[in-house]
């Protein structure tokens, strides 16, 4: 679809490239003799912001310069009248680069030694310095200061409608400070070093994550965690109406996060709609066939929107990275500098349009405030496993043989379970009073788990810390995979992904594929993982993505095959 866009909006000479004094020229030549523009300004747009991805401004200049002394005189006025039309509508570029400004003024003196002065006004650089910042789209949505509005300051207190509206004006204020250029820097660089607005937007997304986690886990007993967790489904409900998919996809990927999905005795306060819903928002934000599902829905929005930054951040990368900055002859090519336009430029028209928010100064200071609290994973953790502790519920052989709850299970139960294995290596009941206990169990089991591993049954992967050019979700815990550089580890042997503290409670088999020796040499892309199929949620998974331990996902290591005969039974 945008390479027919492309095709449509280019004549028909620059769709197999054009040099950049074919480009130029056309540039001046869309202005008459009077200054005006004849027809579409979109090439000049393309030209006079897309360039820095292929040369630098002042590089441009020293073209236009290069051309200004051999042309008749309209055509040095066009030079002239194309090169106002630069200062007038991206003055922000001579506002940061001053030695744009500089060559300009070596341009002027060129002018004046050709007798021309009188040009030199249309060439004028200085009122850029007075122009405010505050013409930027980001200030048209304010905090309300002036007008008395009763609003609650605690959470509990909070209706999701409220915190959804205040956490679109926090992620709307942060939207409309990414500028073109940033975008740009981020398609040279693939990264968010020295683009701290950006960076500033994907630390906000974090956090509300974050924070989504903490305000769940923050809470004593898993009734109220429940209540917690159903707010905020009430508050992504919100979200998407108001068609805030960044947020969205913030809130959502919080309440997935493996700390609070292992809740499971908080799950079980949850209501069945609730869940449903949930799974619906997952499966919206699903990256299966990449994002269609979010894809569908964004375009079909009208108005108001933020988008999902990191997708379409991944798109713009894809574009750089398919298409050649120059096609035969070394001709620009036209029709990337366009593709990735056109990208850039949607982003950039959605932060002309306010949303109708009634934001309360004093909520948004206590969201800010809350937002910029950090805690690490571990600590996170922590918390999680402070509130339900590890294999406090998880389903296991107790639950169903260990009726009176005293921690042991008779010689007669064991003996059924070890029948289901087809190994016999250790006599259990040391104390000999026809009871074993859970730790005799366990230790059974584990070495079950070293006899299959020296049979070749072990399933030790070997994970890498990788860093994803799109989003990705743990295949563990199902959780999203956050940050932006580092986000998490991939195995080089079965392409399995997983969050840092999830890789060492991994009970899956490793399913070491015979290339993956071969593809392990770089860094995977998400859709490159190897031994992949969709699994019944429609998102891309192992095989063995939801295959649970004897003692629940978080227990000691077992190995896929030792507990696939126990699994059976319970």
């Amino acid at each position: 679809m945008t390479q027919g866009k492309v095709t449509m909006s280019l004549p028909g000479h620059f769709t197999k490239g054009a040099s950049w004094e074919e480009v130029i020229q056309a540039c001046i030549q869309s202005f008459d003799v009077e200054g005006s523009v004849c027809g579409s300004s979109h090439l000049m747009n393309i030209t006079l912001t897309m360039h820095r991805l292929l040369m630098s401004s002042s590089d441009l200049l020293e073209k236009l310069t290069s051309l200004y002394p051999l042309p008749s005189r309209p055509n040095a006025l066009r030079i002239c009248y194309f090169i106002r039309y630069w200062i007038q509508e991206f003055w922000t570029m001579f506002r940061l680069h001053s030695s744009l400004s500089d060559s300009m003024e070596q341009f002027q003196d060129l002018i004046r030694d050709q007798g021309q002065e009188r040009l030199c006004p249309l060439l004028q650089t200085q009122w850029i310095n007075d122009r405010h910042w505050s013409q930027k789209p980001s200030q048209k949505i304010k905090a309300n200061s002036s007008k008395k509005r009763k609003v609650s300051l605690l959470f509990d207190h909070l209706e999701p409608i409220e915190l959804a509206e205040h956490l679109t004006y926090l992620e709307f204020k942060s939207f409309c400070r990414i500028s073109f250029a940033d975008y740009q820097n981020y398609i040279r660089s693939c990264c968010m070093k020295d683009n701290p607005m950006m960076e500033r937007s994907i630390t906000l997304c974090n956090g509300i994550s974050q924070w989504v986690q903490l305000m769940v886990l923050s809470r004593p007993t898993a009734q109220l965690r429940a209540e917690v967790f159903t707010k905020f489904i009430h508050v992504a409900q919100s979200l998407h109406l108001m068609h805030n998919f960044n947020t969205l996809m913030a809130v959502v990927g919080g309440l997935c996060h493996s700390s609070i999905s292992r809740l499971k005795e908080t799950s079980s306060h949850v209501s069945h709609e609730v869940t449903k819903v949930l799974n619906e928002m997952t499966d919206l934000l699903s990256s299966c066939r990449n994002y269609d599902n979010y894809r569908q829905a964004y375009s079909r929005c009208a108005g108001f929107k933020i988008p999902i930054l990191g997708v379409h951040l991944k798109d713009l990368i894809s574009v750089n990275e398919a298409m050649s900055d120059y096609v035969e002859d070394n001709k620009v090519n036209v029709q990337k500098l366009q593709a990735l336009y056109n990208h850039i430029n949607e982003l950039i028209q959605l932060q002309q349009i306010t949303p109708q928010l009634d934001a309360n100064k004093d909520l948004v200071h206590l969201l800010t405030l809350s937002l910029d609290l950090y805690y690490t994973e571990d600590e996170i953790y922590e918390l999680s496993y402070t509130r339900e502790p590890k294999n406090s519920k998880a389903p296991s052989v107790f639950k169903n043989y260990d009726h009176d709850e005293n921690g042991f299970i008779s010689q007669g139960d064991f003996e059924k379970i070890a029948a289901s294995f087809p190994f016999s290596f250790c006599v259990m009941d040391k104390e000999k009073e026809g009871l074993i206990s859970r730790e005799e169990i366990t230790a059974y089991f584990m070495r079950a788990s070293v006899i299959c591993s020296k049979l070749g049954l072990g399933f030790v992967h070997n994970f890498q810390e990788t860093t994803y050019m799109k989003p990705t979700f743990c295949d563990n815990c199902s959780g999203f995979l956050w940050g932006v550089i580092k986000q998490g580890y991939r195995c080089r042997d079965c392409g399995m992904n997983c969050h840092r503290l999830c890789k060492d409670q991994v009970a899956f088999e490793c399913k070491k594929n015979a290339k993956g020796s071969s593809t392990s040499e770089g860094p995977l892309t998400p859709d490159s993982t190897p031994g992949t199929t969709c699994g019944p949620e429609g998102e891309e998974g192992h095989t063995h993505k939801h295959t649970y331990s004897l003692f629940g996902k978080y227990s000691d290591h077992l190995t896929f095959s030792t507990f696939f005969y126990v699994t059976a039974l319970f």
